[in-house]
């Protein structure tokens, strides 16, 4: 018996997106665009007459913006949603708000260019609808603001004698469907001389750096979009940029990131996959890794390796994670020690990091 396909409602205001969307979707054999509508209200009546598995939203609308629209959707009947905007800086903290509100993904809508561009935009967001039809739905949790950080001289002080040494220790992680609220939840927690981590959250370019800088003001560690050469620091958390591979490197006691161009690595740039197997060629036993929420395989392979180099290596558990298909392909490898729910994951890597 065949499954299912997953009914698709697309909303936007522009009628060349609705139209890009629904040709884009309806090629996937596995989905099915049951409707378009043009704002909120017409989404209304559209699910009255039938209920899609998932709803693709814009934020920026007529008669009732999406993040209203959103919340709406997720006090009285929770639906995956996954938001679809415009690669635009000065929108990106309102499209991150999305994501707190309840929102299983972000993706950059369709545009003209390239045949490679379109493409991959095509098998990104058929992946993301697929990724949020089997989603695990959360209740949105408050975020908070904190006390200022110590001065970048006070983290750095701590860090100088132990980047010394060739034991410091590096932690990279790697999150795809619901990574953000999951990252956050971990990072919050952690304290400001943290052992320095790389992260590959699968986001598009623009929202990578708004993200960053959202959770830089809510961590007591600093948060910020990676840089080609950046210092991999105590205290510190660097985010891949969105549409570039971050590979970790080292010279000497010192390690840095590298930031690359290069082809979609397991569907995915960044890819965790190229995150850990830098890891795993430059810092071996030296390094943590973590697996995250998301679907799919990457960060599999790369955790095997960094396992057989003699990484520690953490998955979360299926309970806490929106969907359980990366640290799932990475247990059914035999690439994970450990296998924690997120309240957990923090206090283990400080543990496995000392």
């Amino acid at each position: 018996m065949s499954k299912p396909r997953i009914r698709v409602l697309i909303v936007d205001d522009s009628a060349v997106v609705r139209q890009t969307l629904s040709d884009v979707l309806s090629r996937d054999p596995a989905i099915e665009v049951i409707g378009t509508a043009s704002d909120p209200f017409v989404a209304a009546e559209r699910m009255r007459e039938q209920v899609p598995d998932v709803i693709t939203l814009d934020i920026e609308m007529p008669r009732m913006d999406g993040l209203t629209f959103l919340q709406k959707i997720m006090r009285q009947h929770p639906i995956p949603v996954v938001i679809c905007s415009t690669l635009a800086e000065e929108g990106a903290q309102s499209t991150l708000r999305a994501l707190e509100y309840g929102a299983v993904d972000i993706i950059a809508k369709p545009r003209l260019g390239t045949k490679q561009f379109l493409e991959e935009s095509s098998m990104i967001l058929c992946q993301a609808v697929k990724s949020a039809a089997g989603a695990r739905l959360r209740v949105a949790s408050p975020s908070r603001e904190v006390e200022p950080k110590l001065t970048a001289d006070a983290i750095l002080s701590r860090a100088t004698g132990a980047m010394l040494q060739t034991t410091e220790k590096v932690v990279v992680i790697g999150a795809s469907t619901g990574g953000t609220e999951a990252l956050r939840a971990m990072l919050e927690v952690l304290p400001p001389d943290a052992p320095g981590m790389v992260i590959v959250q699968h986001m598009p370019e623009v929202f990578t750096r708004a993200f960053a800088n959202r959770l830089d003001t809510l961590c007591q560690i600093s948060v910020k979009e990676a840089e080609s050469n950046d210092t991999v620091l105590r205290g510190r958390a660097l985010i891949a940029p969105g549409n570039h591979h971050a590979l970790l490197k080292r010279s000497g006691a010192r390690y840095y990131v590298d930031i690359k161009d290069g082809p979609l690595v397991c569907r995915h740039r960044p890819s965790v996959d190229v995150l850990f197997r830098s890891a795993a060629r430059y810092a071996g036993k030296n390094a943590v890794a973590v697996i995250m929420t998301g679907m799919g395989d990457d960060g599999a392979r790369g955790m095997l390796e960094m396992k057989e180099a003699g990484a520690a290596t953490i998955a979360q558990d299926e309970a806490t994670s929106v969907v359980f298909g990366m640290p799932n392909e990475a247990i059914k490898l035999g690439a994970v020690d450990e296998v924690l729910p997120l309240r957990s994951i923090s206090k283990t890597i400080l543990a496995r990091a000392r």
